[in-house]
């Protein structure tokens, strides 16, 4: 009953930062459009909610990853702007890790085939990455795709237990196994 009561709340705490969403946003200085604009996705996978916020910046003809722009084997803050946050309304298992509820940022750490996904506690513009506040790390294979354009984050083959989050840009695929 305190779960349910406990998720209700959540949930409507979530719709309305949805209706409004200067209420999440970081500090960004002035009101102009972005050149990676600010996107977010939110599935609920039984009854826990899981949100993903980001900046979605764009391939724009340049070589994404193991470049310059995304190197391999070096943390990468997973979008543009303030950092990626992905926020769990119970406790949940990553890739079968235990991760509890809360916000976190999410940094990456891609490879040719093996990514690190990781859960830091620092909420912050991207780039101000410090280990010391990893919470969580998990590794995963990627996958090769169709060309993407603009980095996206979605949910696929949610069921009542769990579900796959997938970061998605240029030609990668990166999926995540999120339980409940």
């Amino acid at each position: 009953m305190l779960k349910t009561i406990l998720n209700t709340l959540f949930g409507l705490s979530l719709l309305l930062f949805g209706l409004n969403p200067q209420a999440l946003a970081q500090e960004r200085g002035n009101e102009q459009a972005r050149t990676s604009p600010n996107a977010s996705v939110s599935q609920t996978i039984g009854t826990t909610i899981v949100k993903i916020s980001y900046g979605r910046p764009g391939v724009k003809g340049r070589e994404v990853f193991g470049g310059s722009l995304v190197p391999y084997n070096k943390v990468w803050r997973t979008g543009a702007n303030e950092s990626t946050t992905i926020t769990f309304s119970d406790d949940v298992t990553v890739q079968g890790e235990e991760l509890s509820a809360g916000t976190y940022s999410l940094y990456t750490i891609p490879g040719e085939e093996e990514w690190t996904i990781i859960f830091n506690k620092n909420i912050s513009w991207g780039t101000e990455y410090d280990e010391s506040q990893d919470v969580l790390r998990v590794t995963t294979t990627a996958e090769s795709a169709d060309a993407n354009e603009q980095l996206m984050f979605y949910f696929e083959d949610v069921s009542e237990t769990s579900g796959t989050a997938v970061l998605r840009w240029d030609d990668v695929k990166v999926p995540f196994t999120i339980e409940v």
